[in-house]
C-alpha cells in the first residue's frame, strides 16, 4: 500500500518541478516578446488555420445531408468552392504561421548564443579551469537548439492546437451534444497522464544533453590531439572512450522514446475506447432518427480532427521539458558571476614599480595554498625572474599579476595602487603577456598580431613588432605573406613560428609591464638568441616579470628569485645565488651538466 508521505512527496516533487518550469520557461519568454509583430502574425496565422480546419469539417454535414443524400443542385453547386476557398485559405494560414514562427525560433538561438557567447567572454579564468570545453560548446550548439524547438512548438501547442481543439469541440457541440459528452470525459484522462509523464522527459531530457556534452568532450579532445593519439597508438582506447559514453547517450534517448511512446499509446487505448462508444451512441442515434448521417460525419471527423492536436500535446511535453532543461542549463551559465570589475582607477600607461605583498593564494580553499606568503617589490624598469622546479607556482604568481585569479590574502599593486583598484581594462591594458601555450586563432598571422584593440596600429607599427620578433624571417617565405591563415590554434605553422607571433602581439601592445612565461621555450637554439635580442630591447625601460626553466636565459636579470611550494626560498642575483651555493645553484648545476 502506498503510504500517505509518499503521495505526499510525490506532490511536492511535481508542484517544485512545475514552479521550477514556470520559472524557467517565463525567463526564457523574454526572448521571445521582443519580437511581437511577428508573433501576432504567428498567432492569427495559427488561429486561422484552426477555424479553417473546423470549417472544413463544418462542411461534411451540408456535403452528405443536401449535396449527396438529398441531392439539392443548388447546395451541390457552391459546395467545391467552399472547399476551394477552405484549402487556399489553409495554405496561406500554414505558411504565415511557419514562416513566422521559424523566424521567432532563430532569432531566439542567435540572441541566446550571442549572450552565452557574452558570457564566456567575461567569466573569470577559474570558470574555465573548472569546467571541460566539452559541455560548455554542447550547451552553445545542441541545448540551444533545443531551448528554440521547446518554444516554437509549445506555441504552435498553445495557440493552433488549443483552437484547433476549441473549434473542433464546437463543431461537435453543435452536430451532436450527447456524443461529444461522452468525448468530453477523455480530456481529463489525457491531462492526467501527460502530468504524470513530465517528469520522466525532465529527468531523461538533462541527462540526454549532459551525454551530448560528454560526447563534444571526447570528440574535441581528440581532434585537438590527434598527433598524441597516433604517436602513442590510443585509437582503440578513444573508440572504447567514445563507445561508452555514446552508449550512455543512446540509453538515455531510448528511455526518452520508450516513455514518450507509451503516451502516445495509452492515450490511442483511451481515445480507441472513446471512438467505440462514440459509435456505437451514434448508432442508437441514427436508428432513432436523432442523427443524420452528415451530421455522424461532420461530428466524427471533428473528433478525428481532435485527435492529432492532443498526440501533439502528449509528445511536447517531452519537447517542453527538454526545453526547460536545456534553457536552465543556459541560464546556469548566464547566471555566473562576471570577474569582479568593481576598481574606478583608470591609467593609459602606468610607471610599473610593482609590489607582492604577503599574497597567498590557492586553486581550492581545501587544499594548500600554492602560492604562500610571497611579498616581492620590484622597481619600475627592473626585470625579475622567476624560478624553480615544475609546480612550485611560477605561473600561478604572474597570473595574479593581470587578475586572472584573485588573490586569498595579502596584496598586489602597480605604482602605489592596489590592482583591485584598476578597472580591468586599465590594468590589462598595461601588461603585455607571452605565455608557454601559445594561444593563437584560426585567422590571418596579421589578425593574430594585430588582435583585439592591436588592430589600431598603424602598418607600420606592425612590421616593425613583426621583424623585431623576426616573424617577418618566416612570412616572407609564404606565398600570402602575413595573410597567411594559422590554422586551428596555429597548427598550420611550427612551434617556434607560433611563438614568435606570440612575441611580435605582445612587442606591438608595448605595455609597461611585460610578463614572459617561458617565452623562449618553443625556439631552437638559433631562434632562441635571436628572440633574445629583441626580448632585450623589449625589455629594456619595462617592468618585466621572466620565467624560464633555462637558467642561462635569466642570468642577466636584476634580481631572481626561487620558489618552492609556493614559497620564496632564495631571492639575489644570479652571482649571488650562485655564492649561497642553494637551490638556485642546485639547479644551474644540474642544467650545466646536463647540457
Amino acid at each position: 500500500m502506498i503510504q500517505p508521505s509518499n503521495l505526499r512527496n510525490v506532490a511536492n516533487v511535481k508542484e517544485r518541478i512545475d514552479l521550477e518550469i514556470r520559472v524557467v520557461y517565463g525567463r526564457l519568454w523574454h526572448y521571445v516578446t521582443p519580437h511581437k509583430l511577428i508573433g501576432c502574425i504567428a498567432v492569427i496565422g495559427m488561429a486561422a488555420t484552426a477555424f479553417i480546419e473546423a470549417g472544413l469539417v463544418f462542411l461534411l454535414q451540408p456535403l452528405m445531408d443536401d449535396a449527396l443524400v438529398a441531392q439539392n443542385l443548388q447546395t451541390a453547386r457552391w459546395i467545391p468552392f467552399a472547399f476551394m476557398a477552405i484549402f487556399v485559405l489553409r495554405g496561406i494560414s500554414g505558411f504565415a504561421t511557419e514562416a513566422s514562427l521559424g523566424w521567432i525560433g532563430r532569432r531566439v538561438i542567435s540572441d541566446l548564443r550571442i549572450e552565452v557567447f557574452g558570457k564566456f567572454l567575461t567569466l573569470p579564468v577559474g570558470f574555465f579551469a573548472a569546467h571541460a570545453a566539452g559541455p560548455l560548446l554542447s550547451r552553445m550548439t545542441y541545448n540551444v537548439e533545443m531551448v528554440a524547438e521547446s518554444v516554437t512548438s509549445v506555441v504552435t501547442i498553445a495557440v493552433r492546437d488549443t483552437l484547433t481543439v476549441i473549434a473542433a469541440f464546437a463543431v461537435m457541440l453543435y452536430q451532436s451534444p450527447m456524443l461529444t459528452i461522452f468525448v468530453a470525459v477523455l480530456f481529463p484522462i489525457v491531462a492526467l497522464i501527460v502530468r504524470l509523464l513530465g517528469i520522466a522527459f525532465r529527468r531523461y531530457s538533462a541527462r540526454i544533453q549532459d551525454s551530448i556534452g560528454e560526447v563534444t568532450q571526447v570528440t574535441d579532445e581528440i581532434i585537438r590531439g590527434n598527433w598524441v593519439v597516433k604517436a602513442f597508438g590510443g585509437y582503440k582506447y578513444e573508440r572504447d572512450r567514445l563507445a561508452e559514453v555514446d552508449d550512455r547517450n543512446r540509453r538515455q534517448n531510448l528511455k526518452l522514446i520508450r516513455v514518450r511512446s507509451f503516451g502516445v499509446a495509452v492515450t490511442q487505448v483511451v481515445f480507441g475506447i472513446g471512438i467505440a462508444l462514440v459509435i456505437y451512441m451514434a448508432s442508437r442515434q441514427s436508428i432513432e432518427g436523432v442523427l443524420s448521417p452528415g451530421q455522424f460525419i461532420s461530428f466524427f471527423s471533428a473528433m478525428m480532427l481532435m485527435l492529432q492536436p492532443v498526440r501533439r500535446i502528449t509528445n511536447v511535453n517531452a519537447t517542453l521539458q527538454r526545453g526547460v532543461a536545456a534553457a536552465d542549463s543556459l541560464f546556469m551559465i548566464i547566471d555566473e558571476d562576471d570577474e569582479d570589475d568593481c576598481g574606478s582607477v583608470e591609467i593609459d600607461k602606468v610607471k610599473g614599480d610593482v609590489r607582492f605583498e604577503n599574497v597567498t593564494f590557492s586553486y581550492d580553499k581545501e587544499n594548500a595554498p600554492v602560492i604562500d606568503g610571497v611579498s616581492i617589490t620590484l622597481e619600475a624598469g627592473t626585470t625579475l625572474a622567476i624560478v624553480g622546479q615544475s609546480g612550485s607556482g611560477k605561473s600561478t604568481l604572474v597570473s595574479l599579476l593581470p587578475r586572472f585569479y584573485e588573490i586569498d590574502a595579502g596584496e598586489i599593486s602597480i605604482d602605489g595602487v592596489s590592482i583591485r583598484d584598476f578597472t580591468l581594462a586599465s590594468l590589462r591594458n598595461n601588461i603585455s603577456l607571452v605565455s608557454q601555450d601559445v594561444v593563437l586563432f584560426n585567422d590571418t598571422i596579421r589578425n593574430n598580431l594585430a588582435y583585439g584593440q592591436l588592430r589600431s596600429h598603424s602598418e607600420e607599427e606592425l612590421m616593425r613588432a613583426a621583424e623585431a620578433a623576426h616573424v617577418l624571417d618566416f612570412v616572407n617565405d609564404l606565398p600570402n605573406g602575413l595573410e597567411t591563415m594559422v590554422g586551428d590554434r596555429g597548427v598550420l605553422l611550427s612551434g617556434g613560428q607560433r611563438q614568435r607571433i606570440a612575441i611580435g602581439r605582445a612587442l606591438l601592445k608595448n605595455a609597461p609591464v611585460l610578463i614572459l612565461d617561458e617565452a623562449t621555450s618553443a625556439l631552437d637554439t638559433r631562434s632562441e638568441r635571436r628572440i633574445q635580442d629583441a626580448l632585450n630591447v623589449l625589455m629594456k625601460d619595462r617592468t618585466t616579470l621572466v620565467i624560464a626553466h633555462r637558467l642561462s636565459t635569466v642570468e642577466n636579470a636584476d634580481r631572481i628569485i626561487v620558489l618552492d611550494a609556493g614559497r620564496i626560498v632564495e631571492s639575489g642575483t644570479h652571482a649571488e645565488l650562485l655564492d649561497q651555493d642553494g637551490h638556485y645553484a642546485a639547479l644551474y648545476r644540474m642544467q650545466f651538466t646536463a647540457e
